[in-house]
């Protein structure tokens, strides 16, 4: 069994056999986060896209952990001018190989910049291949519909982490049919209720999941763990 966290926003933790994946590291500035950015720890570090609310906290957790961040080749190359060096550069369609399993890199309909507004390379989501019951987890990252879902749901996926915010990602309606498309066994909620524009009644989200896709709805509370 692998084990699910969600700390507010799109930060997740991904504890599988020993090991610890954080997921698009956001606790500084992240009103809805149960800890602070020094508290987490992690052996890998999957990053989705160089937005603030996905990386506030990538350097100083990188540096002080040691873990491998896994990130497109412009985001690996702006750290390594932050003086990390073990980073993990990919492109989408990718799929890199580790101890706990492999994580393959999927397509993401969004943008990517630093808060300066310099490019920080294409968006991105994760498909995650679990050693330990070959579980699999979708990250889907930031991003809107697309047809392609079908393709990245076309092995079969046990767990996908969805957006349902809207405005800046898909919202509730468009997850439901991101759902059909990939026909998860299980799917969580993410990147909602941060801030008032992308508040969603998530237990209402769950309500619609149950009726209307063929997939079973879980909403964590935050710093709750869940069995997947």
């Amino acid at each position: 069994m692998a084990t699910l966290t969600w700390h507010g926003h799109a930060t997740w933790t991904v504890r599988t056999g020993g090991h610890t994946l954080l997921v698009d590291p956001f606790f500084t500035g992240n009103p809805a986060a149960n800890q602070t950015a020094h508290q987490a720890n992690a052996d890998v570090i999957l990053v989705t896209h160089g937005h603030e609310d996905h990386t506030a906290d990538l350097v100083e957790i990188a540096r002080r952990t040691g873990a491998a961040v896994v990130c497109n080749w412009e985001i690996s190359e702006w750290l390594r001018g932050q003086g990390i060096d073990n980073t993990v550069p990919m492109n989408i369609g990718g799929t890199v190989k580790f101890d706990w399993g492999t994580a393959k890199m999927t397509p993401a309909l969004h943008s990517s910049s630093w808060p300066d507004g310099t490019y920080a390379g294409n968006p991105c989501g994760y498909l995650l291949t679990l050693t330990e019951n070959k579980t699999t987890i979708y990250f889907a990252g930031d991003t809107a519909l697309f047809g392609d879902m079908t393709l990245i749901g076309r092995g079969g996926i046990d767990v996908a982490v969805l957006p349902i915010g809207d405005v800046y990602t898909m919202g509730v309606e468009d997850s439901l049919v991101a759902i059909d498309l990939l026909k998860a066994k299980k799917v969580l909620p993410s990147h909602y209720n941060t801030w008032p524009p992308i508040a969603v009644d998530a237990n209402h989200w769950a309500t619609r999941v149950g009726h209307e896709a063929n997939a079973q709805p879980i909403v964590p509370r935050v710093g709750e763990g869940v069995e997947v």
